[in-house]
């Protein structure tokens, strides 16, 4: 994958008492290292923002390998703080570029990609930016393992249409709901305050669901 623009901006933001001492205290505890240490199934959120849906979807399922890639400081610190009032166990965080971290991931080892409200970068010079490319959609039908699935979701509209045009064109997917067609809400994605303040909004939302073969 090219890395001739960020899709990330590091950004520290205002991190709360609870959020810092997470971080400092607990934060080792969630590292990930090496891709290649994580025991099956394994699921895979990209961009996972305060941790909400990565840390439901991690105690509902205590048998999976939950791994969050993300930069955003407050949001590391988020999921580490719910996953120790929680004691969820099987978390573990990234804190990196995506784009640098999945060239690192072994072929079909994970079972569920998950990409939910990825920034839609709107203004034109900056849709380079933008995560969801044809590279980023190869490498995902790459660590996917076979009948793994990718589930992506967005409340802008025109990035919706390119997120469908990108991830029906990479061969290795198939859209689960049928070619230029958008699913319907998956039950893995819990709804989030992300999500809520944009439906108090009205903003609508739109999902994608593609399963490797």
């Amino acid at each position: 994958m090219t890395r001739d623009a960020r899709v990330y901006v590091r950004r520290r933001g205002r991190l709360t008492s609870g959020q810092a001492r997470a971080l400092a205290e607990h934060a080792h505890r969630y590292r990930l290292a090496d891709p290649g240490d994580c025991s099956p199934p394994v699921l895979l959120e990209v961009g996972f923002g305060m941790g909400q849906a990565l840390a439901a979807f991690a105690e509902a399922h205590p048998d999976w390998t939950c791994v969050g890639v993300d930069v955003y400081q407050p949001g590391i610190g988020s999921l580490i703080l719910q996953c120790e009032r929680a004691e969820i166990e099987n978390v573990r965080v990234v804190e990196d570029d995506v784009r640098r971290v999945l060239p690192r991931w072994p072929d079909a080892s994970v079972r569920l990609v998950a990409v939910y409200f990825p920034d839609p970068w709107p203004k034109a010079r900056h849709h380079k930016r933008r995560l969801v490319q044809p590279p980023f959609a190869a490498e995902v039908a790459r660590v996917l393992e076979p009948g793994g699935r990718v589930l992506l979701a967005t409340d802008w509209p025109p990035y919706a249409e390119r997120m469908l045009e990108v991830m029906d064109a990479e061969p290795g997917l198939v859209n689960a709901s049928g070619p230029g067609a958008f699913a319907p809400r998956p039950s893995e994605r819990p709804v989030t305050r992300f999500e809520s303040r944009g439906q108090a909004l009205g903003h609508a939302v739109w999902d994608l669901a593609y399963t490797k073969d």
